[in-house]
């Protein structure tokens, strides 16, 4: 203790301190800088790459550029990881040595803390493994619209572990690649907008199927909506014979996820259409039948003569 309140204790430990800034202080800023460099030359590089590769899809008119890009961007965005967790690890391990740290033992035990983690956890190697084969087999991209164990939005971000999905009321859905149990991908290569149109038994289904072909072409020749649209309508026929309507089936194939902007666009115009031509859009609606045999009961109001007083 008495060593500690000593001055020429404190004067080597100050005189150890500047030797070390003088030494190795001016290489770890350099270190640091480096660091900094090399993360912006990775991403600067990353997305060079990314403008080379989406051009060279727009060349090839094979490919659907907005899938390619879909592709890229999730590719893109694991790759810049796995460079900055390297970066960074080679960072941490310098500076470690650079402070009198022996890393050696470091390195060689961390054979066999990945070997402890392999067992410890499982769940999370599980999500790893799984999150690879996602990406290899291009199950879903960013940007793609894709329902998850049931839960629908917008994907945001896919990584090893964890893919992170944004709903249609704003709410962030992140789901463990190794917990999905249902994937489905609603704007792979293309989509499409089913319609169930119920119209009056009284109407002529051949002539509402007309009208909704010639809506259907309309809204191709739209130029708003004509590079959404893949093919012209398809009408299927009459699909069911409900309790208050004939229901026909059709579809239109659009680029993916444009489906609901042309499929509201559609049903808009197939109303005003059916309008016009008084086709009736039936409701549920309840008729009394008295039969044939039966007088129906009728209601009848008579004026009564009131006595006049005297």
């Amino acid at each position: 203790m008495e060593q500690l309140i000593t001055s020429e204790f404190w004067q080597e430990i100050f005189r150890k301190a500047l030797n070390w800034a003088v030494t190795e202080l001016p290489s770890i800023l350099i270190l640091t800088v480096i660091v900094l460099i090399l993360l912006r030359v990775s991403r600067f590089g990353l997305r060079r790459l990314k403008m080379t590769l989406v051009h060279r899809a727009e060349k090839n008119e094979n490919v659907d550029t907005v899938e390619t890009e879909k592709r890229i961007n999730t590719l893109l965005g694991i790759i810049r990881s796995i460079i900055s967790i390297i970066i960074w690890a080679m960072y941490i391990m310098i500076l470690l040595k650079k402070f009198g740290v022996d890393i050696g033992p470091i390195i060689a035990s961390a054979g066999i803390i990945g070997l402890a983690i392999g067992f410890g956890a499982q769940e999370l190697v599980r999500d790893v493994i799984t999150g690879f084969f996602i990406l290899l087999e291009n199950q879903v991209r960013t940007g793609d619209v894709a329902v998850i164990n049931g839960t629908g939005g917008l994907v945001e971000k896919i990584e090893m572990r964890t893919i992170t999905l944004r709903d249609f009321s704003g709410v962030v859905h992140i789901f463990q690649n190794g917990k999905i149990n249902t994937l489905s991908n609603m704007t792979k290569e293309w989509s499409a907008m089913v319609f169930d149109v119920g119209v009056a038994y009284k109407e002529d289904t051949d002539q509402v199927a007309l009208v909704m072909k010639e809506v259907g072409e309309e809204l191709q020749n739209d130029p708003e909506f004509s590079h959404k649209i893949i093919e012209p309508l398809e009408i299927f026929g009459v699909d069911q014979f409900g309790d208050s309507a004939v229901v026909i089936k059709a579809r239109l194939k659009t680029m993916p996820g444009q489906q609901w902007t042309a499929g509201r666009e559609y049903r808009r115009r197939l109303k005003k259409a059916f309008d016009s031509r008084s086709i009736e859009i039936p409701f549920p609606h309840t008729t009394i039948y008295w039969g044939e045999e039966i007088n129906p009961l009728r209601l009848e109001l008579k004026e009564i003569d009131k006595p006049v007083k005297g």
